[in-house]
């Protein structure tokens, strides 16, 4: 069971950067239970503030049900009360609600909300939506904003005055003038992240509006460049974020952004760059072309 209160699991997320692992599958695309935990326990040594199981990085939309709850478990495991575990939880409101009481029975702390599978729907519709996920578990509920599910200051606000275990914000939206005023109307009452793909990109002047941390994918496999940039970023200082920005990150997004889902496929590639593979995508996502993978490996290269 949970031994965070949402109060308690708001304050820990806030406080540092946030680790989202990759799920580890085999040849065959199985579970890889063992070298996930191993990951998980590698992970929580490099002192992330929280770890996301299960997430986009995760491949949550590939998992099953059983899957999911197998893959959450052992991440509460392998972190043994270390950092708090947060569960991805979506699609529909009645099986977001069973992968949130799946998430809860596999002692997972909170849950990163996704948007509604595929439709789209109005305001009220989607605070119903979360209302009723929010109100079928006792943990603290993170409102991933992105793609079909994103909702203004005031309709946040609506939402946490009958939900008092909404305690965050996700940006996966990318408007700036948006999440100001969230961050202006919601800042005492939402801890807000950044989660936009290589959220490094964005950290720095998310920073300045009040997004005290951000999702690296990169923490999966270097753990001490994420934290050094974070380190920059905390201390405002834009020399060495820029540097690191020109020599790593933005080459490396330059190859995430070939193509469609390569925003998860190259975080397993950096992972088999650096001697920790974690095995290959699932369909529908693809892995990285052999000459894509030759260039990942050149610029993570003397960073390990």
């Amino acid at each position: 069971m949970s031994r965070m209160i949402p109060r308690e699991l708001a304050r820990r997320v806030a406080e540092g950067l946030l680790s989202f692992p990759v799920t580890h599958f085999d040849e065959q695309g199985r579970f890889d239970e063992d070298r996930y935990r191993e990951h998980i326990g590698w992970l929580v040594e490099n002192d992330p503030a929280a770890l996301f199981a299960a997430g986009g990085t995760g491949e949550y939309f590939s998992l099953t049900l059983a899957e999911y709850a197998c893959v959450v478990a052992a991440a509460v495991d392998a972190a043994a009360g270390r950092v708090p575990v947060l569960a991805g939880c979506g699609y529909g409101t009645r099986m977001a609600m069973e992968f949130a009481g799946a998430a809860e029975q596999a002692g997972a702390d909170g849950l990163l909300l996704f948007p509604p599978y595929l439709v789209n729907a109005e305001p009220a519709g989607l605070i119903a939506h979360a209302r009723a996920v929010c109100n079928s578990t006792r943990l603290g509920v993170i409102f991933y904003n992105r793609d079909n599910a994103v909702l203004n200051e005031a309709a946040l606000e609506q939402l946490g005055e009958s939900c008092p275990n909404l305690i965050g914000l996700k940006d996966g939206h990318g408007d700036i003038g948006l999440l100001t005023r969230i961050c202006a109307r919601l800042g005492e009452r939402l801890v807000c992240i950044g989660g936009l793909p290589t959220a490094e990109t964005f950290a720095l002047p998310y920073r300045e509006i009040g997004v005290s941390t951000y999702s690296s994918a990169i923490f999966n496999f270097l753990p001490r460049f994420a934290r050094e940039f974070y380190a920059a970023v905390c201390r405002r200082d834009r020399t060495a974020v820029f540097a690191m920005l020109r020599e790593f990150v933005l080459p490396y997004v330059a190859i995430r952004g070939r193509r469609k889902g390569y925003a998860v496929s190259i975080v397993k590639a950096g992972m088999r760059a650096v001697g920790r593979p974690a095995g290959p995508v699932r369909p529908p996502l693809t892995d990285l072309e052999p000459g894509e993978f030759g260039e990942l490996k050149r610029l993570i290269a003397g960073r390990t």
